[in-house]
């Protein structure tokens, strides 16, 4: 049979050699592998499963000399099995059969005992599920259902006592929660619970490879990739376990490129190495240039799966959500002697130089939203306390410390409690208590301070964004807070805004960025219409301006 070059693996890179390639056949080649710089005379390309199938099929076409074909034969056939038992266990009507490992009257909803089963079969996944489906219970699934012990968790922070309390809830696991960056004796335990903020600490003791398992919970922490000590610590974590499991609803922030950190994680070299990710999938820098494909590629590889609400399995246990925008008065005079330090600021970002722009771009944005905040204060206060004649209790959603203090004195009567980046993890947990108990009916949360909190769902179905925020997806999570397993009411997400201040311009903005985490979450799905990224801050100071 004719040769048109030659295939080796090198087995302790992990990589791929395709060398001799004749000048077409080396055309035909980086045109299927667009992650293979078209410039390259002898092709290096990482090393997966995906890839072996290809190269087999390549080779359908123009045969190279190798002696890999049982790698390469075995390779299909294990992406066959998986896709088909994928397949399986996502009909509708697949049931799994008796379930071993939940404590009597506990047990996982069908779509999270299907994720729990993948997850196992292949190894591991990221698990994408929308806001509020218990992406957790999914987890504690995975390790009763066979994901090897002993098993690493590593979570935010305040988010420790809750996984611990979930697990030992759900099932007879033993749980260590991990004290500190010293390294100590550790007890016997079928599960330990990190925190992103230790880990890094660890990592001597993660070398010596006792952790089998590892799931990151909120995996967009790492989104940064191995550059930050957390990134570092996860590496060894993932490099040493056998099953890899990552947990978020919002695994891309900002820009499609913090996918390619998210899954080295999960599944290394999945989508190459970086250079190859941002030749085959990224336009211009950071932006993925074909989100739908690339989430759409993601999902048929298995690693990524995503339910939303309206997922049959889904739809039964969740009740719709009711999205509510009013536009509330504002007050000036709570603002009086600062707008002119805003127009001032917004005058250097339209005219000044680019490093001066720069600096009074992010001095404007912070001051506008903190102004717009005061402004409309007392009347989102009052807006939440007319909600409280037929509400049991409100979360509500701020940002800045000056909007809390005039929250907390108007909503007084209620015994405001504060859950932000303040207050430490006991703080916390007391604020916490204090709500779901009844002693105060108003928790006021940070829009990124509530990633991961659980247990709300059960005392409220109110919540009121009363600062906004940027992104969308920052909106999205803290509606989720309520939005989850465990609710029986519908969920009213109340958005309140004025028509002034910064409020006009993020009400515009909000569906920019939305469109990169959109394509790779949920492929296929039309974007809505929107601007683009770039003049955002321009924007909010042609308002300011205008405005004057």
């Amino acid at each position: 049979m004719k040769s048109y070059g030659q295939l080796e693996l090198d087995r302790v890179a992990r990589r791929w050699r395709i060398t001799q390639l004749a000048p077409h056949v080396a055309i035909a080649f980086k045109r299927m592998f667009p992650r293979v710089p078209v410039t390259s005379i002898e092709i290096g390309i990482s090393d997966t499963d995906e890839v072996r199938a290809d190269l087999h099929w390549f080779m359908s076409r123009y045969p190279l000399d190798h002696d890999e074909w049982d790698e390469l034969d075995a390779a299909v056939d294990r992406l066959a099995y998986r896709a088909a038992e994928r397949e399986r266990i996502l009909l509708p009507t697949w049931r799994p059969g008796e379930l071993q490992g939940f404590k009597e009257g506990k047990a996982a909803y069908l779509y999270q005992t299907q994720a729990a089963k993948i997850a196992v079969a292949n190894g591991g996944m990221l698990l994408g599920d929308d806001v509020g489906l218990g992406k957790t219970i999914s987890a504690i699934a995975a390790l009763l259902f066979g994901a090897p012990m002993p098993a690493a968790i590593v979570v935010q922070p305040h988010l420790a006592g809750q996984w611990k309390k979930r697990i030992e809830e759900f099932s007879s696991l033993r749980v260590h929660i991990i004290k500190g960056r010293t390294p100590y004796d550790l007890p016997e335990a079928d599960v330990y619970i990190f925190k992103y903020s230790n880990a890094a600490g660890w990592v001597d003791i993660i070398k010596e490879g006792p952790f089998r398992s590892v799931i990151y919970d909120e995996i967009q922490e790492l989104r940064h990739g191995r550059g930050t000590a957390k990134g570092e610590a996860a590496t060894v974590l993932s490099n040493r376990a056998d099953f890899r499991m990552g947990l978020t609803a919002t695994p891309v922030y900002n820009y499609g490129d913090e996918m390619h950190a998210v899954m080295e994680f999960v599944k290394p070299d999945l989508l190459g190495d970086w250079s190859e990710f941002i030749r085959e999938w990224c336009s211009s820098g950071r932006i993925v240039g074909n989100p739908d494909g690339l989430g759409s590629y993601l999902r048929d590889t298995g690693y990524f799966l995503r339910r939303t609400e309206d997922d049959p399995t889904v739809d039964a246990s969740m009740p719709p959500p009711n999205i509510l925008e009013w536009e509330i008065d504002h007050d000036l005079a709570a603002v009086e002697g600062e707008q002119e330090i805003a127009r001032q600021l917004a005058q250097t970002v339209l005219r000044g130089s680019f490093a001066e722009a720069g600096r009074a771009a992010r001095e404007l944005d912070m001051k506008m939203r903190q102004l717009t905040g005061i402004a409309k204060a007392r009347a989102v206060a009052a807006y939440v306390s007319l909600l409280l004649k037929d509400s049991p209790r409100v979360l509500l959603a701020g940002w800045h410390r000056e909007v809390y203090d005039i929250w907390r004195e108007a909503l007084a009567p209620f015994n405001p409690v504060l859950y932000t980046g303040s207050e430490s993890a006991a703080g916390k947990q007391r604020s916490v208590d204090a709500f779901c108990g009844g002693d105060s009916r108003v928790m006021m949360m940070s829009l990124r301070s509530g990633a991961g909190l659980d247990g709300l769902q059960y005392h409220c179905n109110d919540a009121v964004v009363g600062e906004l925020d940027w992104s969308p997806q920052v909106h999205y999570q803290f509606f989720g807070r309520l939005r989850r397993p465990g609710q029986e009411k519908q969920v009213n997400a109340h958005y309140l805004h004025t028509n002034w201040g910064s409020d006009p311009v993020l009400l515009e903005m909000l569906g920019i960025k939305a469109d990169q985490s959109r394509g790779i979450n949920d492929p296929g799905i039309a974007p809505k219409p929107r601007m683009t990224d770039e003049s955002r801050l321009k924007l909010l100071a042609q308002h300011v301006l205008s405005s004057a």
